[in-house]
């Protein structure tokens, strides 16, 4: 418009005399150029003003296409000068070199392939764009959960540098799991999601020196050990990709696949150090908790997975084609007990009474889907092994809670089930105990992964049900927290196939034998402490991931809010467990244990961080998690 409006005066005046000519359309060149001026202050004002309403209706949000946080963290923490150059030291010992007392008879098993053309179900629900004001709420909470991180790992650096585990009250540390600084490997992952660049950088020069052949105790515990220490490496690998961390993963892969010298070439509980270092091999203990061997697959699976060596999920396969074969034998069948012996020429997994998802029996069951998540579903017997514990389980293990309050009619509590010989019927009976404890809430997850894994909606209601059954006895204590351990009064037994659960009966109540000054519905608990557990906030964890619902949000930021209040060390700034989660704090000052175990940075943390980060920072449709929280990539199909 404007050039259009120049042009008619220029051809207004063009055969005009020059001198007047000239002098007037000066003149009425300036007012041309002073209307045009403010017209274009007065769109430039328009024009900005539209740009904030845009903005502040989000909508740049909708046209420029999203950058996700992941890309960016993962540009934030990898691309760049290391920031604290190290040089790797190998281990005294090179385990790999040491030949084996019982060196295996049978072929290597090699990782399976999955058949061309196997569909993968999507394990996260499919979330949109938030809304501003659901990020903003969101992004307080999680800055929050940072915030408590980094005061525990400040200090844990400050007072306990290199030791297994911080003891916050006191401001020193100590060795629990060999004295390999066993905070400081669980928790690398944790500082590399939280973007920790500098922390994280450290802590991996302080693993480039470990020296695992350099023990605080001559026996070694093989679960620890695999969970923490070599399940953190790989998952630190996975993620920055730094050689030295899969370096030192692979020397201590070697030092826990020497616990697999044995004569049946089954794993023992504790690794003899001085038997691996001299070459005797290792003897088997005559019983472990199930959960001993049954957690050290994910890992060894992994390591060759990384390596290309197909030695570690050899030793595996091994034990994982024995609790497939006799599932289905057990007292229980689908099933196992949670005392067992690998010990003797013919190992023994059938032969216990007494049956639990808690623990020393918890993480095998949890590996049982997640290996075949990380296989990507290539080995069908895992399959079997999932289907047939979530449904014995589902029909022997869980009970609902005669509880007062009616909106929480619909949970499920997971007890334990003894077998008991019946003489006179000449058969079996099953007694379920209805106590509890933390650990077994990893089990409402677990449901709910299985749930989309094996594309079972019904395991996912279930998960659903046992999640919020650890919700609600968290949010049912005066602390806001979940002791150790725990007894709740079942329904009776004829509502206990009603989806509602029963109503409250307070004459039963009356009746019942319990402890004094515990919530209605709570007969006893017999170990109050909290010890920074992460097992409930793991399967909210999960819960939300998988469905989306915002319930789920809501009831994490409430328990990160009662652990925060009550954890919380003044002394070094770091948390300390909780000593007794029935007392009021109203009234009376909660007590602390000088405590504070690896997996409060390594699970507890992570979880509540990753609850409140975008659904891609350690999507479930990429990372399998291992039973301490740490993420391992899976293999692209």
């Amino acid at each position: 418009m404007a050039f259009s409006l120049i042009l008619t005066v220029d051809a207004m005046f063009k055969d005009k005399p020059e001198g007047t000519g000239s002098l007037r359309s000066l003149h009425q060149s300036h007012a041309t150029l002073s209307w045009l001026g403010r017209r274009s202050e007065r769109l430039l004002v328009i024009f900005t003003l539209c740009l904030v309403v845009f903005y502040l209706l989000g909508g740049f949000e909708q046209v420029i296409p999203q950058v996700f946080e992941s890309v960016r963290l993962e540009r934030h923490m990898n691309i760049g000068p290391t920031l604290f150059p190290y040089e790797a030291v190998k281990s005294s010992i090179d385990w790999e070199k040491l030949k084996p007392r019982y060196p295996s008879k049978r072929p290597l098993t090699h990782l399976p392939t999955a058949p061309p053309g196997i569909t993968h179900p999507q394990i996260q629900h499919g979330f949109g764009r938030e809304s501003r004001q659901d990020r903003n709420k969101r992004d307080v909470r999680r800055r929050a959960v940072r915030d408590l991180t980094i005061k525990s790992w400040s200090a844990y650096r400050k007072y306990a540098w290199k030791k297994d585990a911080l003891l916050p009250l006191s401001a020193t540390g100590k060795d629990q799991f060999s004295g390999w600084a066993a905070t400081l490997v669980d928790s690398l992952d944790t500082l590399w999601i939280m973007g920790l660049r500098e922390e994280f950088e450290e802590a991996v020069a302080a693993v480039a020196e470990i020296d695992f052949a350099n023990s605080s105790t001559p026996l070694i515990n093989i679960f620890e050990t695999n969970i923490r220490y070599l399940g953190g490496l790989l998952a630190a690998y996975d993620l920055s990709k730094r050689d030295v961390l899969l370096q030192k993963a692979t020397e201590l892969g070697d030092l826990i696949h020497a616990g697999f010298d044995t004569p049946t070439r089954m794993p023992v509980d504790n690794i003899n150090l001085l038997a691996v270092k001299s070459g005797e091999g290792q003897l088997i203990e005559p019983q472990v908790v199930s959960a001993s061997p049954g957690t050290l697959s994910l890992e060894l699976t992994h390591l060759s997975q990384l390596t290309g060596d197909p030695k570690y999920y050899s030793a595996i396969a091994h034990l994982n084609t024995l609790f497939s074969v006799s599932q289905n034998k057990t007292l229980l069948p689908g099933l196992f007990p949670m005392y067992i012996s690998l010990w003797g020429p013919k190992p023994d997994v059938i032969s216990g009474t007494t049956f639990t998802l808690g623990g020393g029996a918890d993480s095998m069951y949890e590996y049982f889907p997640k290996l075949s998540q990380l296989l990507n579903g290539a080995e069908p017997s895992l399959i079997s092994l999932t289907h047939e514990f979530l449904t014995s389980a589902s029909a022997n293990l869980f009970f609902r809670p005669m509880i007062p309050d009616p909106s929480s009619h619909d949970i499920l509590i997971p007890g334990t089930a003894n077998i008991l010989p019946d003489l006179d019927a000449n058969k079996n009976s099953i007694r379920l105990n209805p106590e509890t404890e933390h650990l077994t809430c990893f089990i409402g997850g677990t449901y709910a992964l299985a749930g989309r894994l094996l594309s079972t909606p019904q395991y996912l209601e279930t998960g659903a049900k046992l999640t919020r059954g650890c919700a609600y006895m968290y949010k049912s204590f005066p602390t806001g927290l979940m002791p150790e351990r725990l007894t709740m009064q079942p329904c009776p037994f004829e509502y206990s196939s009603i989806p509602a659960g029963c109503q409250w009966n307070q004459t039963l109540w009356d009746a019942t034998e319990k402890q004094p000054s515990l919530p209605k519905g709570f007969v006893s608990v017999t170990d109050r402490r909290y010890i920074l557990r992460p097992e409930a906030i793991e399967s909210v964890f999960y819960m939300w991931r998988i469905t989306g619902e915002p319930e789920w949000q809501e009831a994490a930021w409430d328990m990160f809010l009662a652990v925060a209040n009550a954890a919380f060390a003044k002394e070094t700034g770091g948390a300390a467990s909780v000593k007794d989660v029935t007392v009021n704090p109203s009234k009376e000052e909660v007590q602390r244990d000088d405590e504070m175990e690896s997996f409060w940075i390594a699970e507890t943390l992570k979880y509540f961080y990753l609850v409140f980060s975008p659904p891609d920072v350690i999507s479930l449709d990429k990372y399998v998690l291992n039973t301490e929280a740490h993420p391992f990539l899976r293999p692209v199909p």
